[in-house]
């Protein structure tokens, strides 16, 4: 199974990569295409043509490593499933010793690991290697397989306890080998394979600001997932950026510049309430992300909800009051149910599914 998005020139390396990689095993090769704009469906499409081992999932409207994933490998019956990327960082070598570890029945899971004795992480500069070893261990304290790098994207498994994890996959993110072993019933039998990461020869690495986000999405959908939804967290700390940015305008413009109370904080109000339509479009709502004419549309929404919810606010927090609550907690309860508020009617009208 290989996500793949703007892969077009790695996609025939890949497929040869695998065959000779796996010259006396029945195998099928299933890339899941987020719409690519350079074209990669169609050149999946040109070689299952000519090649019946390969295959094709392309998602129109629908985004995300995890999802890509999950789709690809419920896409095929095969017993064995691997998952690895499409821009030949991977060593598709490995795949023969994976599926033979397997074969033994004694393990559910076999990692290709960059940190165990013989793997590396190539080339890659300090700070990146750094962040890559403080996520693995931020990982390892979620699960309860005992793995080396749960951050590979790297692996092969058994469809039998590939689907014992699935009711519990959240698809958040991209490192859907953590999501797998911290959604499963029971800790996995792993093994792990070290190989070395190699550097990408076409395209453009996906990495950037919102995979962290992503990944900081996942590891707390699974830490707090059953209580509250994944997605009202985010909108709950991007409300708390915007709260400081507020707080930052109001003390400027009525202690800094001297404007009135009331205009600064009309001022910093309209642009909080801004800078949470454009973070929770950005992170929240990346998989639903408005643009072009439904990105204005979305802002005013946004303000008009967002607005009725101040309203509530106050009157919430002012009732709690003359009720002789502590104004403390008045005013937290009505922070509450502005935010609730906030949350549920922005998911229906402004980032509402089409």
């Amino acid at each position: 199974m290989v996500p793949a998005y703007n892969e077009i020139d790695n996609v025939p390396l890949l497929v040869e990569a695998v065959a000779a990689a796996l010259p006396d095993v029945r195998w099928e090769i299933v890339f899941v295409d987020d719409d690519s704009p350079d074209g990669t469906a169609a050149r999946v499409r040109d070689l299952a043509m000519r090649d019946h081992r390969v295959r094709i999932v392309h998602r129109v409207g629908r985004r995300g490593l995890a999802s890509a994933c999950v789709e690809g490998v419920m896409a095929t019956a095969a017993p064995y499933v691997a998952v690895m990327d499409a821009d030949l960082q991977h060593d598709e070598r490995l795949l023969g010793r994976m599926l033979a570890t397997l074969r033994e029945g004694n393990v559910d899971l076999v990692v290709g690991s960059r940190y165990c004795a013989g793997g590396g992480l190539g080339d890659w500069a300090k700070g990146r290697a750094a962040a890559s070893r403080l996520a693995t261990r931020m990982a390892v304290m979620l699960t309860r397989t005992p793995i080396g790098d749960p951050m590979s994207g790297f692996f092969m498994m058994t469809r039998a306890a590939f689907e014992r994890s699935l009711p519990k996959l959240s698809t958040v993110g991209f490192k859907i080998l953590l999501d797998i072993a911290a959604s499963a019933p029971a800790p996995l039998r792993v093994a792990e394979l070290p190989y070395v990461f190699r550097c990408r020869q076409f395209g453009d690495s996906k990495l950037d600001a919102l995979v962290l986000w992503e990944y900081l999405q996942l590891i707390l959908d699974k830490a707090f997932g059953r209580i509250v939804p994944i997605r009202f967290i985010g909108f709950g700390l991007v409300g708390a950026i915007g709260l400081a940015i507020h707080f930052l305008i109001l003390s400027a413009l009525y202690l800094g510049v001297g404007l009135s109370f009331g205009a600064s904080q009309l001022a910093a109000t309209v642009v909080a309430i801004s800078n949470n339509f454009f973070l929770n479009n950005l992170l929240t709502y990346r998989d639903q992300r408005l643009r072009g004419p439904a990105l204005v549309r979305g802002w005013l929404t946004f303000n008009l909800v967002c607005a009725t919810g101040a309203v509530a606010n106050i009157g919430i927090a002012e009732w709690l009051f003359v009720q002789h609550t502590y104004w403390m907690l008045s005013a937290v309860a009505g922070v509450l149910i502005s935010v609730v508020w906030n949350y549920t009617m922005s998911s229906l009208f402004t980032w509402r599914k089409r």
